[in-house]
């Protein structure tokens, strides 16, 4: 099997909870550039959750908490995990134990706290959304963010999980198999130009303040900043849609 293929099939393993054959060959080291094609098979499974749900008549409020609920279930919370750690870790003045408290295994409040934030935030949002497919243009934008932030910021760690990515990374010649998709994206599923770059600025501007509170990026704050560039995402587009 050729190395692109087994990267695509390591970044499903590292990035969802999509079973995997065990006989498979998976690389791990390069599966970052493929993330935003991760969250298009992710955005494809939930829209279709959500024709679904709303086939069946089930009301608004409760099909979006079951859309979120997969979402979380698809991604084993990994994304999230990090926000609630990273938030625990801002949550402390002191510069030299924020990065001790983000390793610390247990939930804190203030991680708490970002975690209600942000899925109230998507289940609110979904729950004014007609157009289930949004969601492919908000899972990519977050991991296309994720991207930028691994290849434009320092690591903080000299391990973890998200070292890998760092090191496997080579700006710009990795973020072709992203560009690919933003293009196609762009001609098949066109957003409204404010949408589309208000979500370009969240890419820039959400790892940009990760860095300025950290002075550089784990893997904590890799999965916050996919967590609350979809969350963003989400609110902007119910603007377009407020009645």
């Amino acid at each position: 099997m050729r190395p692109i293929w087994m990267e695509w099939l390591g970044a499903i393993a590292f990035y969802t909870c999509l079973p995997l054959p065990a006989t498979w060959p998976i690389r791990l080291a390069g599966v970052a550039k493929w993330c935003p094609w991760v969250g298009l098979l992710l955005a494809t499974l939930l829209w279709g959750a959500q024709w679904l749900l709303q086939f069946l008549r089930v009301p608004p409020l409760v099909t979006s908490v079951l859309v979120v609920a997969l979402w979380l279930a698809l991604t084993g919370g990994l994304h999230l995990d990090g926000a609630m750690d990273t938030a625990d870790g801002l949550a402390v003045r002191d510069q030299q134990r924020r990065l001790e408290v983000m390793a610390d295994s247990r939930a804190g409040a203030f991680g708490v706290m970002a975690a209600i934030v942000i899925l109230l935030l998507k289940v609110t949002s979904l729950s004014r959304l007609e157009k289930g497919s949004v969601l492919v243009w908000v899972l990519v934008l977050g991991r296309l963010a994720q991207v930028w932030a691994i290849a434009r910021y320092p690591y903080l760690k000299p391990q973890g999980t998200g070292h890998i990515h760092k090191a496997s990374c080579t700006f710009p010649r990795d973020f072709w198999p992203s560009g690919l998709l933003v293009l196609l994206l762009t001609l098949l599923l066109p957003l409204p130009l404010g949408q589309f770059l208000f979500g370009l600025l969240l890419i820039l501007l959400i790892p940009a303040w990760f860095q300025w509170q950290l002075r550089g990026h784990t893997g904590d704050t890799y999965g916050a900043v996919v967590e609350w560039t979809e969350a963003l995402m989400l609110v902007s587009l119910t603007l377009g849609s407020a009645s």
